[in-house]
């Protein structure tokens, strides 16, 4: 299920100067391989206005016991209550829905569009 992660292009860089892309970066090792630590990536912060998650998008969402720890997972599905299931593409190395369940809507915050740098 682990899909490339594009790298930034020019069009994807012009948006992040233009504030339509948020930069992040990875720093544990749940994302391996696709994402190392200290790796950057870009987020569209606007993904998901018109339509839900889907599974396979790699996303950013607030974990949903600790607000202010964001996190980097995969959508692998969604719940009858609207609420999605992310994981780690590293199931050794992450902490994710396996522990502390679905996520609410809510608290994802964007769609990861590509790599940043490398």
């Amino acid at each position: 299920m682990t899909t490339p992660l594009k790298p930034a292009g020019y069009k994807e860089f012009l948006l992040w100067l233009l504030r339509r892309r948020r930069r992040f970066r990875v720093t544990g090792n749940s994302m391996l391989p696709l994402l190392k630590p200290t790796d950057e990536v870009l987020v569209d912060p606007h993904a998901y206005r018109h339509s839900p998650p889907q599974p396979g998008d790699i996303v950013i969402a607030r974990h949903p016991l600790r607000p202010t720890v964001r996190l980097i997972k995969r959508v692998i599905t969604d719940t009858d209550r609207g609420d999605y299931i992310l994981q780690g593409d590293n199931p050794q190395e992450s902490t994710d829905s396996r522990v502390f369940g679905a996520v609410p809507a809510g608290h994802i915050l964007g769609r990861v569009t590509s790599r940043f740098g490398r």
